[in-house]
């Protein structure tokens, strides 16, 4: 028998994933990247991971990942890249990695925002994916141009700021209010180097 364990308030409590500085993604949950620099905020969350990434991509776009880039900041060996045919095996494609477990994140690359339904599908993969794999639960990433899912856990921002800095905004949150910080390059990725203003 399993139980779940509950915070003071009577909240579940999921499992975290580091994404940069103290701030974290609930595994198990599906989360938006959005704005220009989407894809390298995902690239860093893989960096912080172990294991191998499903990166979902619409075939008809012009668009790819390209591996040289992804070298500076984690190892794109990898990545499995799935390309689909139609714009309805964007989600079936991720639903099916997320429910078989196999990966902790799976990535999938959008045209625009899907709606509730799907991503209330896609919760429910992340969690069976936790069952099958008898491990953390996947992380689910939907990658959109300028953000606006419905039913998301968190929403994320990154953009290019002055100075060679780049401003992470976190927009939509269940838990957490927005906010925003500035990131600068660092060894490894990027770092926090302060918190920007609202």
């Amino acid at each position: 028998m399993t139980t779940q364990l509950l915070d003071p308030h009577g909240a579940r409590v999921r499992p975290m994933q580091r994404l940069v500085g103290d701030l974290s993604l609930a595994r198990g949950r599906v989360h938006e990247f959005c704005g220009p620099a989407r894809r390298l905020l995902a690239i860093l969350l893989m960096a912080e991971m172990r294991g191998p990434v499903v990166w979902i991509h619409a075939g008809w776009r012009p668009e790819r990942l390209y591996p040289d880039g992804v070298c500076a900041f984690a190892e794109p060996g990898r990545l499995i890249l799935a390309r689909t045919r139609r714009p309805e095996d964007l989600l079936w494609s991720m639903e099916e990695a997320l429910r078989s477990g196999a990966v902790p994140l799976v990535v999938a690359e959008l045209p625009e925002p899907p709606p509730l339904t799907p991503v209330r599908r896609l919760h429910l993969a992340a969690e069976a994916g936790a069952a099958a794999a008898g491990a953390d639960p996947p992380i689910g990433l939907l990658l959109t141009p300028a953000g606006g899912a419905t039913g998301i856990e968190t929403r994320w921002q990154l953009a290019p700021a002055p100075g060679g800095r780049w401003r992470l905004g976190r927009l939509r949150a269940r838990m957490e209010p927005p906010a925003g910080w500035f990131l600068r390059r660092a060894r490894q990725g990027l770092e926090i180097e302060s918190r920007a203003p609202d």
